[in-house]
Formats: C-alpha cells, sequence, structure tokens
C-alpha cells in the first residue's frame, strides 16, 4: 500500500506535525526560488507520495497555507503561488491620537500590551492561573457530543441546565430565584448593554459610584445618558450624598458591583445596603448589582439582590474574569415579569448569546473543576495580596482599605504626585498602570492608583513605579 492510499491519524500531535512538516517544505521552495510568484504546487497525490503521508493531510496543509496567504486555490486548476504581501511593520502602524487618561484609556493601553510589557493596571488574571487543561479537557468532551452544541443556535434564554446551575450558585449567596428568571448572555458587559437598552430612555439618569469600573461611564456614554456620582467609602456609597443625589437627579437605575468593588477592593456592609433598599423604594428606583468577581470572595458578602427578593434589584454576573476572557458567558437575574422584555432585547440585539461557550461553562461547572480552579486562584490571590501591598507601603503609598479578598487594591500616592503623570511615566518603561481619574466621573481620584496584585508581583512594578515617582517629584 502507498503512503498516499494509508489512513491518516489526522487528531493528535503525530498529525500536526506532519501537516507542519508538508507546509514547511512549501515554504523553504518558495523561499529558495524553486516555486516563484504564480508557480502551480504540485497536486495533492504528487505532494503526499513526494512527502510520504496522506493525501489528507497535504489537503490541510494546502488550506492552512491559502489561509497565511502564501498560495491561492484556483477551482479545477490546482494551488499556486500568491504574489507576496508586503511585511507588516509596526513602524507604518498610523500613531495613535495623543490623548488624556480616559474610561478606555486603561483597557486600551493593557490590550495593546505585548508580552514583554508588565499589566498591573488590567482588570484580569494572568494567563498562567487559568486552567487552560480543564478547558481543553471540556471542549474534547463537548466534540463528542450531538452536533447541536458545535452548530446550533441555543434557545433564547439560554440553557436550561446552566441556567438551573447557576441559580443553584446564587443561592448560596442567599439569593433565591428561579432558574425561569435567569437570562444568558454573551458576557457581563452584554448582560448590562441590553438591561441598559430595556430600562432607559435617551436623557435617563443613571448613578454610580465615584469611583467605579471605567466601562461603567463609557457603556452609559454610549447609552446618551446623563450619569451622576456619589462617593465611595470602605463600607459603601456615602449615603448622606447617595439620598441628596437620589432626590435631586431621581436616576432610573443606580449601578453597583455587588461585591469586591471595582477598583477599591471595598466590601459593602449590610446597614448600608438595607438603607440603599430604602432610598430606592421610596423613589423607584432600579439598582443594578454586577457580580462577576463574585467567586474571588472566601466568604459571601450581602447582596441586595439577596436582601430584595429580586424586587427592585437586578442581579448580573460572568465568568470571563475568573475561568476564560475567550469563553463568553453572562447571565442577567430579574423580576418575572422583566425576563420576556429582556429575551426580546437579547434576540433583537444580538440573536445568539454564545450557546457554545455556555455548554462548555456547563461542563467545567458540572464537573467540579471550576470549583477546584478557583479554591487555587483564591489562594494565590491572598499570597499576592499580601505581597502587593507590603511593596506598595514600603514604596511609600497608603492603602485607601485593606481587602478581604479579591484582585484589586486602591492606593494613594504621597503629596503632589499624580496618577496620571506616573502611569505615562511607567508605560515608557512598559508598565501599564490604573490611574485613579479613569474611574472618576468627579475627576477627584488623580491621587490614586489602583493595582491587580495578581499582575503586581513581579520585582520590576515597584522599580518602575519608584522611579516614575521620583521623575514626577523631580519635575513636579
Amino acid at each position: 500500500m502507498s503512503a498516499s492510499d494509508t489512513p491518516a491519524a489526522d487528531d493528535g500531535t503525530l498529525s500536526c506535525s506532519r501537516v507542519e512538516h508538508v507546509m514547511q517544505h512549501v515554504r523553504e521552495r518558495i523561499q529558495h526560488r524553486t516555486l516563484s510568484v504564480g508557480a502551480r504546487l504540485p497536486s495533492i497525490r504528487s505532494m503526499a507520495q513526494l512527502i510520504q503521508v496522506s493525501k489528507s493531510t497535504v489537503v490541510d496543509a494546502y488550506d492552512r497555507l491559502v489561509a497565511e496567504g502564501l498560495i491561492q486555490s484556483r477551482p479545477g486548476a490546482g494551488f499556486y503561488v500568491r504574489q507576496p504581501l508586503p511585511p507588516f511593520s509596526l513602524s507604518a502602524r498610523p500613531s495613535a491620537p495623543a490623548r488624556e487618561v480616559d474610561p478606555l484609556w486603561v483597557m486600551r493601553q493593557s490590550l495593546d500590551a505585548d508580552e514583554n510589557t508588565l499589566n498591573p493596571g488590567c482588570g484580569w488574571l494572568p494567563a498562567t492561573w487559568m486552567p487552560e487543561n480543564d478547558i481543553r479537557k471540556a471542549l474534547r468532551a463537548l466534540s463528542r457530543q450531538p452536533v447541536a452544541p458545535l452548530t446550533a443556535y441555543g434557545t433564547p434564554q439560554g440553557s436550561p441546565e446552566l441556567r438551573q446551575l447557576l441559580a443553584l450558585r446564587m443561592s448560596e449567596r442567599g439569593i433565591l430565584t428561579d432558574p425561569a428568571c435567569l437570562v444568558l448572555t454573551e458576557s457581563g458587559t452584554q448582560a448590562l448593554d441590553l438591561i441598559c437598552r430595556f430600562l432607559l430612555d435617551r436623557g435617563d439618569t443613571v448613578l454610580v459610584d465615584d469611583p467605579c469600573f471605567f466601562n461603567f461611564h463609557a457603556m452609559l456614554r454610549a447609552h446618551r445618558v446623563q450619569v451622576v456620582s456619589v462617593p465611595f467609602t470602605p463600607t459603601g456609597p456615602d449615603l448622606t450624598t447617595f439620598a441628596q443625589q437620589v432626590e435631586q437627579h431621581r436616576p432610573r437605575l443606580y449601578l453597583t458591583n455587588a461585591a469586591l468593588h471595582n477598583p477599591t477592593g471595598a466590601t459593602i456592609s449590610p446597614a448600608t445596603a438595607h438603607r440603599i433598599l430604602q432610598i430606592a423604594e421610596q423613589y423607584d428606583m432600579t439598582i443594578v448589582e454586577d457580580d462577576v468577581f463574585a467567586d474571588f470572595e472566601q466568604q459571601p458578602s450581602p447582596r441586595m439582590a439577596a436582601l430584595d427578593g429580586l424586587r427592585r434589584v437586578i442581579h448580573t454576573g460572568s465568568f470571563s474574569k475568573s475561568l476564560s476572557a475567550s469563553v463568553r458567558c453572562g447571565y442577567i437575574a430579574a423580576r418575572p415579569d422583566w425576563i420576556d422584555g429582556l429575551v426580546d432585547m437579547k434576540l433583537a440585539t444580538a440573536f445568539e448569546a454564545g450557546h457554545f461557550s455556555a455548554e462548555l461553562l456547563l461542563k467545567l461547572l458540572s464537573s467540579g473543576a471550576y470549583r477546584r480552579h478557583m479554591e487555587g486562584v483564591r489562594a494565590r490571590l491572598a499570597d499576592a495580596m499580601h505581597l502587593t501591598t507590603t511593596r506598595l507601603e514600603a514604596t511609600g503609598l497608603t492603602l485607601w482599605t485593606q481587602p478581604r479578598a479579591g484582585m484589586f487594591v486602591w492606593a494613594r500616592l504621597p503629596e503632589g504626585l499624580s496618577a496620571q503623570q506616573i502611569a505615562q511615566l511607567a508605560l515608557e518603561e512598559g508598565v501599564v498602570m490604573a490611574p485613579g481619574n479613569a474611574f472618576s466621573l468627579s475627576q477627584q481620584a488623580d491621587g490614586y492608583l489602583r493595582f491587580n496584585v495578581a499582575q503586581s508581583t513581579h520585582p520590576r512594578v515597584m522599580q518602575v513605579l519608584e522611579k516614575a515617582m521620583a521623575q514626577a517629584d523631580r519635575h513636579g
């Protein structure tokens, strides 16, 4: 039997190496000019005989080379070497316009960072902390299921099995709800966007914490609403100012974190949560409680959704921060009479919301892999929190509060130093930091930086911070 007729084991490492071998053979022939621009490649059968691999391996290799743009397929005529594309050059990219630190500045810098950039200002865990092997295992299991999860649309409200499991998990935080009152979304951001589309009209007012997650500002601005803020304290929003702002502006929504507040790491107290609910009831205001950091807590803190029973509180969450930024799955828990409207809005704006990701998440949750992963993450975060806060204090910064868990620390610079200037100086040294005013609607937080402790353990983070502080101090 010839090599071209031998069945190929086209799965696994061996198959991948054979495909790469064919691809490398073609690349070298093009590089050495044995195959010039416009030349026809050997037929699939001829290449298989030449390299001693299966025809399916050659088909796979040729398809990948087409995707790379190195060769092109001409139906009925074979494969040909393409005209080479001009090489990509970073210097050829248009330079970004100069801009002040704004609500999207940190996100842009963090996502554009290369592998050599340190990222203490970002909002996610290091890639090495994520359960890659468990995700791969779940993907393999999912690939053996009937074809629907891989190719079909999901149900409008989302996987019933996953909603059942999410309702059970929420009950552990005191939030009692029926799976029928849950809507799955593609992410936590999409969950908040759907709520805004469903409940807000242009010109409505929304109340946020100051500081708060900078993407809240950007999203609300996109919805053309008025945004007012209330100072945040280590036990929650300042209640006196909160009551005044609600009475004066009559906001439609109050948007906040459920626990482990971003960016401060603070936790709301039961007394503060109770008073907020009283004010919301008095002024007919809805509270949106974003709970994306729920699984970073060692012990659950108060949830307004638990105290309120989801009457006036909408509860949202996702797994992008704790599991994978690529496994996009979030959820909304709301009162029963709002569910159909939210589902309709989801269908109108997104139609589908990550059916494949939902099925993958279900496998990771139900197998216990996610629980084990988060146990390890919480332990590592506790160590990183101790190390980072100790180093920050030794560098001359002051902790705004000592977080009880999670990844964020809100720290004040020495008097007279500007966090924006520090962040720009640090960026020149390949370190992305998160200046306070990116999180502050009132722009009163230029003396603060947010640190992600999971991304701050490299010694160079503090070295660059110290250097930037010294530079800023000299030029201040």
